[in-house]
């Protein structure tokens, strides 16, 4: 299925995205769901998760505020999307920042066969076993490329793979591609990675090709950011750029998508 028509299929089939995220974004990531045509769900109890997943199309989970109590959902949440064969999304935030965060997070990619994995380069980096250190939820400096980075890390972890940065790649370890949208206000509004990773869950909901969803989604929101930017006015600060992120999402379709965004594929190394 090309990307393009991604858009209304999501529209269209609406899927359930259960999401075991984090108390700081969860409104956000909700309403971005809700925004590209997807329905979001965010049960988090360990008692309730296994239920849940088996009513949804794709399952996103993110580590933003891990405690013992989410690991255990993730992980009951994991097994049974597994069994199910329905799509794992992993937003590994702030892995490499303290040894339990990225202890667990290794963990529990050892438990599950996971999709997409979605971070910016220092929590790819680190999740591949490098010793780069993540300042809180921010990006360290690496010496390669997000390209190379996704598509090494596609190949070490088994699962298609989104960087973000300045440029996005995703990798499924035979293509690799960059998106050259956004604007440096999306580093300045807390949530807007976790959205990614939220509508890159949409898009797993209604396709097999996990590679052209991830792309859909990552570019959705750079595009989104890009777009909010443009349209804000001289008085407006971010607070309104966070609305204006909504708005770009929810407007967003095949024929704004094609026309806008920018993105060209690697060779691959």
């Amino acid at each position: 299925m090309a990307i393009t028509d991604l858009f209304e299929q999501v529209r269209k089939k609406k899927p359930l995205v259960h999401q075991i995220t984090n108390f700081v974004t969860v409104n956000d990531c909700a309403n971005a769901t809700l925004a590209i045509g997807g329905s979001p769900v965010m049960t988090s109890s360990p008692k309730e998760v296994a239920d849940m997943v088996k009513l949804a199309q794709a399952l996103v989970l993110n580590f933003g505020t891990i405690d013992d109590m989410s690991l255990e959902a993730m992980e009951i949440a994991g097994k049974t999307a597994n069994d199910l064969h329905i799509p794992i999304i992993v937003d590994p935030v702030g892995v490499g920042s303290t040894p339990y965060r990225t202890e667990k997070a290794m963990e529990l990619l050892d438990k599950m066969t996971v999709q997409v994995i979605r971070g910016n380069a220092s929590e790819i980096h680190r999740l591949m076993g490098g010793d780069i250190v993540t300042r809180g939820v921010d990006s360290g400096a690496l010496s390669i490329s997000n390209a190379e980075l996704a598509l090494l890390a596609a190949r070490k972890l088994n699962s298609v793979v989104v960087v973000s940065g300045a440029k996005d790649a995703v990798s499924d370890s035979s293509q690799t591609s960059i998106i050259d949208n956004g604007n440096p206000l999306l580093t300045k509004v807390t949530g807007t990675g976790c959205m990614a990773t939220a509508l890159i869950g949409a898009f797993c909901g209604v396709t097999g090709d996990y590679y052209s969803a991830a792309i859909a989604g990552i570019s959705t929101m750079s595009l989104s950011g890009e777009l909010a930017a443009r349209n804000l006015k001289d008085n407006e600060g971010t607070g309104t750029y966070r609305t204006r992120i909504i708005d770009a999402i929810s407007k967003m379709d095949q024929s704004i998508w094609g026309s806008e965004v920018n993105i060209h594929e690697e060779i691959a190394l």
